[in-house]
């Protein structure tokens, strides 16, 4: 059972400028053919329960009630969010942002072009 949302819980896990560089990324929920059922989950609470499980390093099973968010519903997000792209285009987008207020140095960048396996006995 779900209970009532902590909204200073949301706000510190998902607080405005995250949010707002998040949210318009965050693909809609799917469309039910038959129409009715349950209303979705807030994005933006899910969203906090997912960025405190993958900060905090806690099993599903542990997220705190206070998201007023399911584990199961936390991680069929976090799924389907992972499937759509939205942590590599979130990544990109705070890059992009971070690149225009001229605070990234990229001097001190590296390239890791790893991305062909190694045979065995190689050398």
């Amino acid at each position: 059972m779900v209970s009532t949302v902590d909204e200073r819980l949301i706000q510190q896990w998902a607080p405005e400028e995250l949010w707002n560089l998040a949210g318009p990324l965050i693909p809609p929920p799917p469309r039910r053919r038959q129409g009715g059922g349950t209303p979705p989950i807030d994005a933006r609470a899910v969203f906090a329960a997912i960025v405190y499980v993958l900060t905090t390093g806690c099993a599903w099973r542990h997220l705190p009630p206070g998201f007023g968010v399911s584990r199961a519903t936390a991680h069929r997000r976090f799924q389907a969010w992972t499937a759509a792209g939205l942590w590599r285009r979130l990544h990109v987008a705070a890059l992009d942002q971070l690149g225009a207020r001229g605070l990234i140095d990229w001097s001190r960048a590296t390239a890791d072009a790893a991305y062909v396996r190694a045979n065995r006995g190689a050398f």
